[in-house]
This record gives C-alpha cells, sequence and structure tokens, in this order.
C-alpha cells in the first residue's frame, strides 16, 4: 500500500538511506505545504523500517538495579531486606540466581524499578488474590512430599511454586470459595491454618483433574444405594481401593492426601473447574471405622449439597465436630446420617442387641447382618456411648493408609 505522495513501505537498505537522506534535507529548510506533508509520510515508514530491522531491547535488569543503586546511594547491605540476606543480593547482582516474584515485588516497592523492567518477559506484577500470602504456604514441606519441584531457597520463589500449582489446578477460580474468607464456622473455631489447608486442596484437585476418571458423573449418580452398595466392601482387605474404582466408574475422583499440620483435616467434597466432583481424604485417623464414614459422609455432601458443581466446599474436621457436638448445620447431620444408614441401616441397629449388651457377639452378628467389618459395629458403639475404652480389639488401624498412600506413616 501506498502513502497520499505515493511512497511505498521501507524494505530495502537502499530505500532506507534515500529516505534517511531525504529527511535530513527537509530538516535543514524551511517547508512549504507539500514538503511538510511528505515529512509527515516518511517518518512513519522509517520508524517502522527500524522498528523491524533495529529493534531497542530491554534494559539489563540488574543493570537497571545497579544505576538505582547508585543513583540512591545504596551501598550492598541495604539490599538485604530486599533479597533476604546480603549474600542473596550479592548472588543476584552478581548474574548467579535470578530473580523471584518475592524480590521483584519488593525492588518495586521500595525503589520505585518499574516492575516490567524488572520481569522476564517485561509484564506487569500479577495481582495478589485477597487473603493470600505466598510466604505463609508450606512450600518446604510440600516439596518434601513431591508434590511440587525441588529447588534451592523454596520460601524465596513460594510465589512462582503457588502460581504453578494454582496453574495445574485450574487456576484462582478453581479454588473452592469458602477457603477464600476467612474460613468456615468450623475451620475457624478449630484455628485451622488457612494457607496449609488450602495447599491440600490444590494438590488435591491437581490429582483429580489427571485422574483420568473412567465414567462421567451425572446427577443421582451418587444415592443411598450405591452408598450401601460402597458399605459393603469393607469388610474386604482391599476394599478402600475397590471402593475408589467404583467412584471412577461413576466420574468421581477420590483423592487421599496427608494433612498438613495444623488443619485438622479428615476429608472434603468439592469440584473440579470441569465439575468433576471430587472426594479428598487425609486419613488423619487410620483406621477403618472413619475411613469408611468419612467417605460416605462426604459423598453424602456431592449428592445432597451440590448443583452441577456449584455451592460451597465441605471442609470436613469431624472429630472436632464430634467433640463440640458441631451439628448446627442441616447439611452436616444430613450427611451424618446418610452415612450411618448406609453403614448400619436404622432398623438393624434399633433392634439389635448390640446396641444395648455390646459384647463380642452381638458385634459379629450385627456386623453380619450388616454386611459389614465388625471394626464399624464397634466404632458406632463406641462413638454412641461416648466410651472409646470399650471394644478395644475392634478397634482396626494401621490399615487404610498403607494400602492407599503406601508406607508412609
Amino acid at each position: 500500500m501506498t502513502s497520499e505522495l505515493g511512497f511505498r513501505p521501507i524494505r530495502t537498505e537502499r530505500a532506507y538511506a534515500d529516505a534517511l537522506a531525504r529527511i535530513s534535507a527537509l530538516m535543514g529548510k524551511e517547508l512549504d505545504e507539500a514538503e511538510d506533508k511528505e515529512f509527515d509520510e516518511l517518518v512513519p515508514l522509517i520508524e517502522a523500517y527500524e522498528k523491524l530491522h533495529f529493534p531497542v531491547g530491554r534494559p539489563d535488569p540488574i543493570d537497571v538495579i545497579k544505576f538505582h543503586m547508585e543513583q540512591a546511594g545504596l551501598p550492598l547491605s541495604d539490599l538485604a531486606p530486599i533479597f533476604g540476606t546480603q549474600a542473596k543480593a550479592s548472588e543476584a547482582l552478581g548474574g548467579k540466581s535470578d530473580l523471584t516474584m518475592k524480590s521483584i515485588r519488593a525492588l518495586h516497592a521500595q525503589l520505585g524499578i518499574p516492575a516490567k523492567i524488572l520481569t522476564r518477559h517485561g509484564n506487569d506484577l500479577p495481582e495478589i488474590p485477597p487473603g493470600i500470602d505466598f510466604d505463609r504456604f508450606p512450600v518446604v514441606e510440600m516439596a518434601r512430599r513431591g508434590w511440587v519441584g525441588k529447588m534451592t531457597n523454596l520460601k524465596d520463589h513460594a510465589e512462582e511454586i503457588m502460581r504453578e500449582l494454582v496453574g495445574s489446578a485450574g487456576g484462582w477460580e478453581a479454588l473452592p470459595n469458602a477457603l477464600f474468607r476467612r474460613g468456615s464456622e468450623k475451620c475457624a473455631k478449630s484455628n485451622a491454618d488457612l494457607h496449609a489447608l488450602r495447599a491440600w486442596c490444590l494438590h488435591v484437585l491437581c490429582q483429580a483433574r489427571r485422574a483420568g476418571l473412567e465414567g462421567i458423573y451425572r446427577a443421582g449418580n451418587v444415592n443411598p444405594a450405591f452408598l450401601r452398595e460402597l458399605a459393603r466392601l469393607s469388610p474386604l482387605e482391599e476394599g478402600p481401593k475397590l471402593a475408589k474404582l467404583k467412584l471412577a466408574e461413576r466420574g468421581i475422583a477420590m483423592v487421599v492426601a496427608e494433612h498438613f499440620p495444623g488443619t485438622y483435616l479428615d476429608g472434603a467434597a468439592f469440584w473440579t473447574i470441569e465439575n468433576v466432583p471430587v472426594v479428598g481424604m487425609t486419613i488423619r485417623h487410620d483406621s477403618l471405622d472413619n475411613f469408611w464414614f468419612c467417605l460416605l459422609h462426604e459423598l453424602a455432601h456431592i449428592a445432597c449439597h451440590f448443583q452441577d458443581g456449584e455451592g460451597e466446599a465441605f471442609i470436613d474436621d469431624l472429630r472436632f465436630q464430634e467433640r463440640y457436638r458441631q451439628r448446627d448445620d442441616e447439611r452436616e447431620r444430613e450427611a451424618d446420617e446418610w452415612a450411618r444408614e448406609s453403614l448400619i441401616p436404622y432398623d438393624l441397629w434399633i433392634d439389635h442387641p448390640a446396641r444395648v449388651d455390646p459384647n463380642a457377639e452381638n458385634v459379629a452378628s450385627l456386623a453380619q447382618l450388616a454386611d459389614v467389618h465388625p471394626a464399624i459395629v464397634a466404632g458406632r458403639i463406641r462413638h454412641e456411648r461416648d466410651d472409646f475404652r470399650i471394644l478395644t480389639r475392634y478397634a482396626v488401624s494401621g490399615k487404610v493408609r498403607p494400602l492407599l498412600m503406601g508406607t508412609r506413616a
């Protein structure tokens, strides 16, 4: 395309040289109307050619930092708070380590250096979601568990590590909304570490998205009959594994991941961003009766308390709820009822002598009638009576975690 005066885009060095010569000639004289128009048309053509063939590179971030230090008269020691230590500041300015998001934010805030100059791709600093403090995520423990990659100075790279994990989980919007608030009533009362809880949920979401489920979840996939079917797997040694496979057949991801200290977490129910229901479990208390009750409790939440993947997350500390009789939430009471009825139907429980005379023979009899492991009957009795000194011979522990999580204690 030619200009109004017939000038074509500059494509060769000769045309570029001629254009520069003409501009130089015009700049040395008083221009008439035609020459003024010619000048206005040649300048953008020259600039376009120069932008293509002589691009101006971004300034080196380290050079910029050193320039600001020189202008402000800052010694290296003054950068120690920005980088963590004077040694880390020396490494960064010597090109031996990359600038982290943490140091870039500090350099931008304290020295006023534009973020676009400091970031790797010349971008602005990404916003930090409300309530998020990257320094509070347990990245060292996450790396020890193999949840994130190992690197030197993990804490300095907390933002990069967590943003990568968030991306794998489906973005910040994938994280259960309840966790962005101060916390659910249960979490607040149990003083849960919300950043550790977020980290756990993000890991579970990542694993759920990679689960390769056989089926697609549809409303009604989880119902009392299905939960009763799962409960009947409890007498089998491989029962927990078989339950996980059955859930996958119905499009439900079951993810087992160790809890973090300070989260007081037994189980959770939420959805991936693709509307795949997820049951997360910690096996914090490794007993058969706790595992099966917790699993069925979370499945009841999925069946009863979500509509097409919408709704708050259910993050359950079952021991806390039990200890303080925290059943003011009708949804928790309903989930409890589903779990109890699935394990030992009410009509069997209310009429059986095990309820009032919990001896070994009665426990075995009710377990056989309900088609569940005797540990579940014993657990129900111990909970109903609030007496955990009885029927200890049935407190089967240490079996589920090795089965679902390997040999980790």
